[in-house]
C-alpha cells in the first residue's frame, strides 16, 4: 500500500517570533508512519514542526502552517490507497500577519482570525481521495458522539478518537488510549499503551480494511 500520513502541529504566525498553535508533539503521525515502513507500505509523511526524526525509509515533507499543509496535501494525496490525517491542524489564524515583532503597549490586544483550510473536510469534496480516509479527534467530552458526527461530516472511513482531557495519554505522553469509530456506529476500543504498539494495532486494522481488487481469471 501507498500511505500519506499527517503528524504534528501548525504555526500560523502572528508577527516573526509569534505564532498559534497546540501541544501536538507529533509522536502518534510519527510512529503511525514507523509502523506502516514496518509492515512494507509505502509513506509519506508530511509533518510539522515537531522535535522527532523521520522513520527510516518515510519521505518527509515538512511544513508549517495549515495552508502549507493543505498545499502537500494535494501534491502528494493522488495514487496513496489510504490517508491518515492524525496532524493536529490549527483552526484558526490571523487575518493580518504582522510585518515586525509587536510592542507591548496597550493593556490589551484583540487578534483577528479566519479559518484555516479544512484539509480532511477537503480530501473528498475538493481533492477527488477515494481511498481509505482516517481522521483523528480529539475531544474533552462526548467523545463518541463527537467522532461520530466528525466521521459522517468528513467522509471518512474511520475517527480515531481520542479523550485528551485524560491526564498521562496523548499530547505530550509517549501512550495514549483511543476508540476507532467506524460507520453504522461501529466501535472498536484500543486500551491504554505506548504509541508505538497503539500504531502498529491501527496500521494492521487498516491494512485488512483494504481489500486488494481482485485479479480476473481468464
Amino acid at each position: 500500500m501507498r500511505l500519506l500520513i499527517t503528524a504534528g502541529p501548525t504555526r500560523e504566525p502572528i508577527d516573526p517570533v509569534r505564532f498559534l498553535s497546540n501541544r501536538s508533539s507529533g509522536r502518534m503521525g510519527y510512529a503511525l508512519a514507523e509502523a506502516a515502513c514496518e509492515a512494507g507500505h509505502v509513506v509519506v509523511l508530511i509533518s510539522g514542526p515537531v522535535t522527532l526524526s523521520a522513520p527510516e525509509g518515510v519521505t518527509l515533507i515538512k511544513v508549517e502552517t495549515a495552508r502549507e499543509m493543505f498545499d502537500a496535501v494535494q501534491t502528494h494525496l493522488s495514487g496513496c490507497d489510504a490517508a491518515i490525517f492524525s496532524a493536529a491542524v490549527a483552526d484558526y489564524r490571523p487575518v493580518n500577519v504582522v510585518a515586525q515583532k509587536l510592542k507591548k503597549t496597550a493593556d490589551k490586544l484583540t487578534l483577528e482570525l479566519e479559518r484555516t483550510e479544512d484539509i480532511l473536510g477537503s480530501a473528498r469534496s475538493k481533492l477527488g481521495f477515494q481511498g481509505f480516509l482516517v481522521g483523528f479527534a480529539a475531544e474533552t467530552e462526548n467523545l463518541i458522539v463527537h467522532a461520530q458526527e466528525k466521521l459522517e461530516r468528513k467522509g471518512c472511513d474511520m475517527i480515531v478518537a481520542n479523550d485528551v482531557s485524560q491526564s498521562g495519554i496523548g499530547f505530550d505522553s509517549a501512550e495514549n488510549e483511543v476508540t476507532l469509530c467506524l460507520p453504522g456506529g461501529r466501535t472498536i476500543h484500543l486500551p491504554r499503551q505506548s504509541k508505538t504498539a497503539l500504531a502498529r494495532e491501527l496500521i494492521a486494522c487498516i491494512s485488512s480494511s483494504i481489500q486488494p481488487p481482485e485479479s480476473s481469471i481468464q
